[in-house]
């Protein structure tokens, strides 16, 4: 089964997180998260998302969501912000404690956004972050670039899809897996339980809140234009069936897709 990462895009709704200039950090943070989630999908993750639209949860609800669909890595992304705007510069990698995969990952990403003309502020330790303190998995918060620094700025904008990809890298890298630049076909198909399909990212994000909550290990993937809510990864078909006919027995609609 392939390894399931839920991607925050930190802040949202009636939390924008830093704003500079009319700049808010919850749209920076959510258009790279689904760019990233794209990227990673095809390194053959299994990606959730916390959020797909402008919409708030709170830190603990977030590391709740990752715990409940039994995750095995969360990277949070965000910008940072100095007290005096524009004397701060670069990507910084926050993790509960330094070592292991949470590092692995934060010295990747760093090191291939470095090649995109950040500054690399490399890793801090930050336990008393939520997202960090109460996720059960390996769990990265991603500060990419200071909002409040026009430079940084130019990066992000101009660099966009080279720094997605580059993110993307590094965390397939710290994995030890291969990113792909073109849909391959598995030679092991993986049996999935689809139970929405959605324009609107607020639409899969209710229907997967609900999911969750009654225990079912739900994600969202974005696909086709279309926001997929799915429920497990299934090897054999079997138990994919059985998942399906608990979730039609709970009334849901569904069907498999592989």
């Amino acid at each position: 089964m392939a390894a399931r990462i839920v991607l925050d895009a930190g802040h949202g709704g009636r939390d924008p997180g830093a704003v500079y200039e009319g700049r808010q950090e919850k749209d920076d943070a959510l258009r790279l998260a689904l760019a990233v989630g794209e990227l990673l999908q095809k390194g053959g993750l299994d990606v959730m998302y916390t959020r797909t639209e402008d919409v708030y949860d709170t830190p603990y609800e977030k590391a709740m969501m990752a715990n409940n669909a039994d995750a095995d890595y969360f990277i949070s992304f965000h910008r940072n912000a100095a007290a005096t705007p524009g004397s701060g510069r670069g990507v910084e990698a926050l993790v509960f404690a330094e070592g292991g995969v949470p590092s692995a990952i934060g010295n990747e990403v760093n090191e291939q956004l470095e090649k995109v003309g950040f500054a690399n502020r490399e890793i801090t330790e930050r336990p008393g972050l939520v997202v960090l303190r109460r996720t059960k998995m390996p769990a990265v918060l991603l500060e990419v670039g200071f909002i409040d620094n026009p430079e940084d700025n130019k990066l992000y904008d101009e660099n966009f899809d080279e720094m997605a990809q580059g993110i993307a890298q590094g965390i397939l890298n710290a994995l030890g897996l291969q990113a792909q630049t073109t849909e391959q076909p598995s030679s092991q198909p993986v049996y999935k339980v689809q139970v929405g399909a959605y324009r609107m990212g607020n639409l899969a994000n209710q229907l997967l809140n609900q999911l969750l909550a009654e225990g079912y290990p739900a994600y969202i993937i974005h696909q086709d234009g279309l926001y997929k809510v799915q429920v497990g990864a299934f090897e054999d078909v079997d138990p994919a069936a059985e998942m399906e006919r608990a979730l039609r027995h709970a009334g849901y609609n569904t069907f498999l897709t592989r």
